[in-house]
């Protein structure tokens, strides 16, 4: 197999960190995959079921002697993690991430890391709504997408050794600078958490407002469980994904207001060629995404 390494550290061994770790193992990719985190009881159960082969607490000793380093915690940490472990670097590691924001924190994690790391920034786009390694599963990346975001500053050979081993997952690997990454993501995928979470919001002042005497929830059907399954994920890592590419963020909500209010003018209005319009578009946009 064209790529191994002796060791991994996967700082973060949650749904994606410890997802990667059972590949890692299950494939002999590694020699050794050592956990780092602040969590002992999932540590342990990432353990149990074969994501890592130990774990440790101190960051310093887990990247001690590794040769390609994951940062897999929510994206606001990077700059505390960066510091607090980069200069305990092996001369030649590589570093990668999986976060959901890329331009300013590729561009953080170069100039943070001494020049003898090799950096190469990662996403997987393969989450799930529930969290921490007990989801996780080797399985996790077969057909989805990982973006690679390299820049001129990044070693070809380290990108090639991180485009290899995300395709042993079975992910289909494709490259993209790392700003247009966060503008794609900024549509695709971080407006409809936005729109999810305010979904659920809404209903919930709707059942205190305008319908106290049921519990709405428990008349909703497929179509709610469908349009918000993405509300119940992680809030710390949403919360960093908002305000890290929270410029991108905010035109991408201010146009989806755009297109709300445009539907309630028409409804309002009695409109209904008009309604029927706008929503057979969006059905047939919807039809191609399948």
């Amino acid at each position: 197999m064209a790529v191994h390494f002796k060791q991994v550290a996967i700082v973060g061994v949650g749904l994606i960190g410890g997802s990667l770790g059972m590949v890692l193992k299950r494939q002999a990719l590694a020699g050794s995959v050592v956990g780092i985190g602040r969590r002992i009881e999932n540590l342990k159960t990432a353990v149990q079921l074969g994501a890592i082969d130990r774990y440790v607490s101190d960051a310093q000793e887990g990247v001690r002697g590794a040769d390609l380093v994951i940062l897999a915690t929510p994206v606001d940490s990077y700059e505390r993690h960066l510091k607090a472990w980069g200069s305990r670097l092996e001369p030649g590691a590589i570093v990668s991430d999986v976060g959901s924001v890329k331009g300013p924190l590729v561009e953080q994690a170069e100039q943070l890391l001494p020049g003898s790391a090799r950096f190469v920034g990662g996403h997987p786009i393969a989450g799930r709504e529930k969290t921490g390694v007990a989801a996780g599963s080797a399985d996790l990346f077969r057909g989805a997408r990982c973006i690679l975001t390299p820049t001129r500053k990044t070693d070809p050979q380290a990108l090639q050794v991180i485009r290899e081993m995300w395709e042993v997952t079975g992910a289909t690997v494709a490259t993209m600078d790392p700003f247009l990454h966060d503008r794609v993501l900024g549509g695709v995928s971080h407006l409809p958490h936005v729109v999810a979470y305010s979904l659920i919001n809404a209903l919930i002042e709707i059942r205190e407002r305008l319908v106290p005497e049921l519990n709405l929830m428990d008349y909703s059907g497929g179509g709610l469980r469908d349009t918000t399954r993405i509300a119940a994920s992680s809030p710390e890592m949403w919360r960093d994904i908002c305000l890290w590419n929270r410029q991108n963020l905010v035109t991408m909500i201010e146009v989806y207001e755009r297109h709300l209010q445009h539907l309630k003018q028409l409804i309002a209005s009695g409109d209904g060629p008009g309604v029927e319009k706008e929503l057979e578009r969006a059905k047939q946009a919807r039809e191609r995404l399948n």
